[in-house]
């Protein structure tokens, strides 16, 4: 009787260490995948997400519409690297305006922070600029919610350094371009405004662009726009191609 109840004592502790570890290991491997906050990549659809903003309530994508959008995120508030990008933004802002691109810009402050930030920025002159309003929103990520749907949430340590993100959005809802900066480097927003137009007019006139390239200047088609017999140069109109296998075509402008 004492050699039974021996063994099932053993055997009720040893389950019960099993059921343990089980639990442990389960506890670890949903945190961890709670944790795998995935970046969305080029040609898949933007998260869609409400939130909060300087503007008011926003629902992403559907308050902009056939626009393209661009989110440009921040880890903090009146940061320095984060207020010169700020100022230059709003230096831009007509110019996206004209290109049919809406700004969208997140940090992981709250509200009554960003709305501070606003103002302050509103009165400083950067680079002999003058001091404007700044018409776009931005939004009230406090909870990160924002940023770990955009994957900009560092998996193992939490930390919101990785929330300097920039996502461009054609007007099917589709990431067509993404960047990441680390903390102490500032974007370059002229890049974007020259990254919006190659997209637009490569979507629009099913072409290329080459390195450097710039609005006005000559683009790339994939195909030679007739055959040639030979690998020599050949010019068709509105065309030129320095090798057999690179063919440009004319810009209009």
């Amino acid at each position: 009787m004492k050699k039974f109840l021996l063994l099932l004592f053993i055997g009720v502790s040893c389950t019960q260490l099993w059921s343990q570890d089980v639990e442990k290991t389960s506890l670890v491997r949903n945190s961890k995948e709670d944790r795998n906050f995935r970046i969305p990549l080029i040609g898949e659809q933007a998260p869609s997400f409400t939130a909060e903003s300087t503007n008011g309530t926003i629902i992403f994508p559907d308050d902009y519409g056939s626009n393209w959008k661009i989110l440009f995120s921040h880890p903090k508030d009146f940061t320095p690297v984060c207020s010169t990008e700020m100022l230059e933004l709003a230096h831009l802002q007509d110019q996206f305006e004209k290109l049919g691109a809406k700004l969208i810009v997140i940090s992981t402050d709250r509200l009554e922070t960003h709305v501070q930030w606003k103002k302050a920025l509103e009165m400083i002159k950067l680079d002999n600029k003058e001091t404007g309003k700044i018409k776009f929103p931005l939004v009230d990520d406090e909870n990160i919610a924002v940023s770990k749907l955009y994957g900009m949430i560092h998996s193992e340590t939490n930390t919101t350094r990785d929330v300097r993100g920039v996502f461009i959005i054609d007007p099917n809802n589709t990431i067509q371009a993404i960047y990441f900066y680390p903390m102490n480097v500032g974007r370059n927003t002229d890049e974007l405004v020259r990254m919006l137009s190659a997209l637009q007019i490569s979507a629009k006139e099913k072409v290329m662009t080459p390195a450097n390239w710039k609005e006005g200047k000559d683009v790339l088609v994939k195909t030679p726009p007739k055959t040639v017999a030979t690998n020599e140069t050949s010019e068709a109109e509105g065309y030129y191609n320095p090798a057999w296998f690179l063919w440009f075509k004319k810009s209009n402008k």
